[in-house]
């Protein structure tokens, strides 16, 4: 009887690995041609699309430092994963030249975020929790642009030449606090609090004296702010995703990734993201219709961080989804206990 179950638990395991090994294989492959967009595009990307492509250069070189040598299929992706870090090594030096040439005063506020070692791999993992959804959300954005870029310079300390970094204000402290944002406000202010700890500020919190956070700590934000993520999510998968909602679900799987909530890592989540690639140009979020629209109105407002570029691809789409692909691979190698790897 022993026999037979420890037959069956290695069949599952090479099953497990084997399709591990196929799921990995797809992540490099379309990581692949993600870098080939960034080739191409390098001089037009965004400051913000530049940063996605960090992100997930932080996450390749962990993972090569990190990756299992087990057998020879292992191996060979590990080489691919060596090569693709330093294409975009070589892809990085020219998009970040580009970025201070176009938009001098925008590189120099945010030049802390333009290097890959800035951007730190969980270590540990821990999952979100539904009881700390709220009760309900906003209809409309709770903050501004000018206010969010104003609160993160005084953090990285670029508010001014050589200005003190991890100054927190009160409009600063009570937006980024604030509860019951939706959307992009809501990833704002996690990652507020995590380029907080990774610039090593080491109390966000300090001079709030409201009774009832007396407790919180940045951890707890954290948590809360990734569970309603989380829930944002479920309830965009429900709806079925749309070209309206698609950004902010891959930018939350992003985030929340690197924050180290591992149940973000869903496998038909995976799928979803690889679904949405452009086979030929290597992007995500290209508008087949983009050009008709332009004619049509010419005037269309989109957000700032975005970009579409002249082949309709979007800059912003692409960046989250290539940094939340690396947080895949990241954790498909990492986490070590096989029964908890989101692969069914």
């Amino acid at each position: 009887m022993k026999k037979l179950q420890l037959t069956a638990a290695l069949v599952l395991f090479a099953a497990v690995s084997g399709s591990r090994a196929e799921v990995i294989d797809d992540v490099l492959s379309s990581l692949s041609r993600g870098a080939s967009f960034l080739e191409r595009q390098h001089e037009h990307i965004n400051l913000d699309g530049v940063v996605g492509f960090l992100m997930l250069q932080a996450e390749l070189k962990e993972a090569v430092r990190t990756w299992p040598h087990t057998d020879p299929v292992s191996w060979a992706q590990r080489t691919s994963a060596v090569t693709l870090v330093k294409r975009l090594d070589q892809s990085f030096n020219k998009a970040i030249a580009a970025l201070q040439q176009n938009d001098p005063k925008y590189y120099r506020e945010f030049e802390p975020l333009l290097s890959w070692s800035f951007w730190l791999i969980p270590q540990d993992w821990s999952t979100t929790d539904h009881s700390l959804v709220y009760p309900s959300t906003m209809t409309t954005e709770c903050y501004d642009e000018q206010l969010s870029d104003k609160c993160f310079t005084l953090l990285l300390g670029t508010w001014k030449i050589n200005g003190t970094p991890c100054i927190v204000t009160k409009p600063c402290q009570d937006t980024m606090t604030r509860f019951g944002c939706p959307h992009y406000s809501l990833s704002h202010q996690l990652l507020y609090f995590m380029i907080g700890k990774m610039k090593g500020c080491t109390n966000l919190l300090k001079g709030d004296t409201r009774a009832s956070r007396a407790n919180m700590t940045e951890q707890n934000y954290q948590k809360i702010f990734c569970s309603n993520m989380m829930k944002t999510n479920q309830d965009i998968i429900k709806d079925g995703l749309t070209e309206q909602t698609v950004d902010i679900f891959i930018e939350n799987i992003l985030i929340c990734g690197l924050a180290g909530f591992s149940d973000f890592y869903k496998a038909d989540w995976l799928q979803d993201i690889l679904r949405m690639q452009d086979e030929e140009l290597g992007c995500f979020g290209r508008d087949s219709e983009y050009e008709l629209l332009e004619q049509l109105q010419p005037h269309r407002r989109v957000k700032r961080r975005e970009k579409i570029l002249p082949d309709g691809c979007s800059s912003h789409m692409t960046a989250v989804a290539v940094g939340a692909l690396g947080g895949y691979l990241n954790y498909y190698l990492t986490e070590q206990d096989i029964t908890k790897r989101p692969l069914s």
